[in-house]
């Protein structure tokens, strides 16, 4: 029973003293829960559809770089989102269909849907399906420590975070976040035993304005997957994938675009 308590008390106590910490940084008397649930909301777009170009490049050591050309739409009010491969063109009219918990990859060529997951790498790069989709990090995750750090010229609160649901990809996580606006500058990916398997980095967000309502969204992301290498000239270097995103509209979607009917469409053309 004394062990049952002094554990209550350390897990009281170490929310009283980071919430304490807080105040005292002058983060407006925001607490760390309330901070991780701004940087998760920033992820999400409920009350409007998204839709944006992504250019994503692939590196592997040695192998040089491979391009990978698509639109992606989003509406997250009801977990809803498709991705359109433009190009290269062997690659062409590729796409992804998440819907109802579900999400399907469609392949043109055999004109066939086969099941993927959140957790499968998008068109074989560093990069998951789920990196394009919102981050719950305030609901799936309990936070272990936080405290206020500089990450370059950034002001940051660096959170250690721990899954508490199975279905996320990472069972923890570092995340380094803009103190002033909640954004994601650095994020590390954890296995459960502690190592080290990706990390990303947002060096800047483009703010864009609908309906009177700004919404910041990266301009790049660089994904490093922290496994996956080769030494060359004695040196070890990692693959790694980096993520443009241009054309940004948050104007309403057709609702047929959320659909394996519109993959099948864009596929033939």
């Amino acid at each position: 029973m004394k062990d049952k308590k002094l554990i209550r008390f350390s897990i009281l106590s170490f929310g009283f003293v980071v919430a304490l910490f807080f105040c005292g940084a002058g983060l407006s008397a925001q607490t760390p829960e309330e901070l991780l649930k701004l940087t998760q909301d920033n992820t999400a777009f409920f009350t409007t559809d998204f839709s944006g170009k992504y250019t994503v490049v692939q590196e592997k050591p040695g192998e040089g770089k491979s391009l990978t050309e698509a639109i992606m739409y989003r509406r997250d009010k009801t977990s809803q989102w498709t991705i359109l491969v433009t190009g290269p063109g062997k690659e062409k009219g590729k796409g992804y269909l998440q819907s109802g918990g579900s999400i399907w990859f469609y392949d043109p060529s055999d004109k066939r849907f086969t099941f993927t997951s959140a957790k499968d790498k998008f068109q074989n790069t560093n990069a998951n399906n789920s990196d394009f989709a919102p981050q719950y990090y305030y609901r799936d995750y309990t936070i272990e420590s936080a405290e206020k750090v500089k990450l370059g010229a950034y002001n940051c609160v660096l959170f250690n975070l721990v899954a508490k649901v199975e279905s996320v990809d990472y069972p923890r996580l570092k995340l380094w976040v803009t103190e002033t606006d909640g954004l994601v500058r650095k994020k590390e990916d954890y296995s459960l035993s502690g190592q080290l398997l990706r990390t990303t980095a947002v060096p800047s967000y483009q703010i864009v304005e609908h309906e009177g309502k700004k919404y910041s969204v990266p301009v790049s992301m660089l994904i490093m997957d922290n496994l996956r290498g080769k030494k060359i000239a004695g040196k070890m270097q990692y693959e790694r994938t980096q993520i443009s995103i241009s054309n940004v509209s948050f104007s309403k979607v057709d609702d047929i675009v959320y659909t394996k009917p519109y993959l099948e469409m864009m596929g033939d053309r």
